[in-house]
């Protein structure tokens, strides 16, 4: 099974969609004129501005929903691979990614608030809903759907309760074990798996409400408390971070796992990190109460910045600066080795060392208790985002209970990932996210080329910034953008 996986992911993330994320990213900050340098301060400012309403949430929300996908396994254990199998060079890739990847959340995000819908109360929107009024292409929407319920339902929950298993036993032991079905599986993970899918069942049969205001509690928290536990672990160790960062600039161009390893490893994990092209931050987008769609778009874009250059740094300067990792090399050779050889690269371990190397007997349960808030939330964020698109196929085909189904199954795969080894999850995590990337990324190129609606709306919503408007509107008609039927009705 892990062959397959592997051959199947050796397929999607062949150099082609490396390029393709880096290129897509670079062509859209041209096009923007690097938006995400020039509306930094106006990001902030909308952040903290916007008001939630009956049918949709706030921006700040929205944020934490869409941090609370991009905020999970990939910023502790995923950093972690990205310099156990790349090496420290990995960590500018992802740097790099992220920058480039901020103007590929506006247009992606921008597009899912232009062309979202009001569904019995709520909005919703994201990739197969502007595929097809933006596309004209409703059988490529429905591959999208059905594409990212299998990623969000199935797949990517996986991988993060698969975090939460590893690290609560990396802290707390095995508490024995138990010849089961699904193999041997420790009594740790048992008890693990049932108390979040216990806890994920009750917050997602609350619906969205319930998830943004979970989220919007815990994301803000808790990364603030794994920031504030990296900058004094890199403050104790001041004077290797010129050292570390001499490292990752000068691994990133000659690495010593080559320059494709570290590109690739990079660019996989910055875009699982902070999803940018993904497809899966518009959903949240979609779902905000504002008066302009450029607005959110700004605001997601800000949340890359978050996400990757404060999380994903704060992990990787804490590995780095403690020598808390090994580099791997061609079949069991290690290209660096600093810890014992069985430490999976692919699990939060190197973190928890990390951490535990300066608060001794504290750092493993503080990364254990720290993931599982992020992989839990993230874990809601993919419910919502595949509900998402289990509305959209309801649209056509009425089958009632599908929702139902989808919770039932989401709360299956996360016991699942939460008692299983971590390489088939990440295996399996990377051909969603995989997926998902190359039709959204090929969906928002052709879009602009038909018709520009991100950049229209960007233009647009300078005008009125620079006349000074007291309240921003918006008018598809005006612009030139069709099917855009909920801000017509607004008018």
């Amino acid at each position: 099974m892990l062959e397959f996986v592997n051959f199947i992911n050796g397929i999607i993330w062949s150099p082609a969609l490396i390029y393709l994320c880096l290129g897509t990213g670079l062509f859209f900050s041209y096009k923007t004129r690097f938006v995400q340098v020039r509306f930094f301060r106006e990001m902030y400012r909308l952040l903290l501005s916007g008001k939630s309403s009956e049918k949709g949430i706030s921006s700040f929300q929205a944020l934490a929903v869409s941090l609370s996908g991009r905020v999970g396994t990939g910023n502790i254990a995923g950093v972690a691979a990205a310099i156990g199998f790349g090496g420290p060079g990995a960590v500018f890739w992802m740097w790099v990614v992220a920058f480039l990847g901020a103007s590929t959340a506006y247009v992606e995000s921008t597009l899912a608030q232009i062309y979202k819908e009001e569904d019995e109360g709520s909005y919703r929107g994201g990739p197969a809903y502007y595929i097809e009024k933006a596309m004209g292409q409703k059988w490529y929407a429905w591959i999208f759907a059905i594409a990212t319920i299998l990623a969000c339902g199935v797949m990517l929950p996986m991988v993060q309760s698969n975090g939460i298993g590893e690290a609560v036993e990396q802290a707390f032991g095995t508490a024995g074990t138990l010849d089961t079905a699904l193999g041997v599986i420790s009594y740790a993970k048992i008890y693990t798996a049932t108390a979040v899918v216990l806890l994920l069942g009750f917050i997602i049969f609350g619906g969205v409400k319930r998830i943004a205001h979970f989220t919007q509690i815990v994301v803000p928290f808790m990364a603030l408390a794994y920031i504030l536990v990296s900058l004094i672990i890199i403050g104790l160790n001041i004077d290797q971070l010129p050292h570390v960062f001499m490292l990752i600039i000068g691994d990133a161009f000659t690495p010593m796992a080559g320059v494709g390893a570290a590109i690739g490893w990079g660019v996989k994990r910055g875009v699982y990190s902070n999803e940018a092209g993904q497809g899966t931050g518009p959903h949240a987008a979609a779902a905000a109460e504002v008066d302009h769609p450029a607005q959110q778009g700004l605001v997601q874009a800000f949340s890359v910045y978050i996400d990757t250059l404060f999380v994903c740094s704060a992990t990787a300067f804490m590995i780095l600066i403690t020598g808390a990792y090994n580099v791997h090399g061609v079949g069991d050779a290690f290209i660096i080795q600093n810890v014992a050889a069985e430490v999976a690269a692919n699990s939060p371990a190197f973190t928890q060392m990390a951490v535990d190397s300066v608060f001794v007997g504290v750092g493993k349960p503080f990364i254990a208790i720290a993931l599982f808030f992020f992989a839990f939330t993230t874990i809601l964020a993919y419910y919502f985002i595949a509900e998402n698109n289990v509305y959209y196929i309801h649209r056509t085909l009425k089958i009632p209970g599908l929702t139902f189904l989808l919770k039932a199954v989401i709360m299956s795969a996360t016991f699942y990932g939460t008692v299983k080894a971590a390489d088939i999850a990440w295996g399996m995590g990377d051909i969603g996210v995989g997926l998902m990337a190359w039709l959204n990324i090929i969906g928002i190129l052709i879009i602009f080329f038909m018709s520009k609606p991100a950049l229209k709306a960007l233009k647009d919503y300078e005008e009125q910034r620079k006349a000074g408007v007291e309240k921003y509107t918006f008018d598809p008609k005006k612009l030139g953008i069709k099917n855009a039927e909920l801000w017509e009705k607004k008018l």
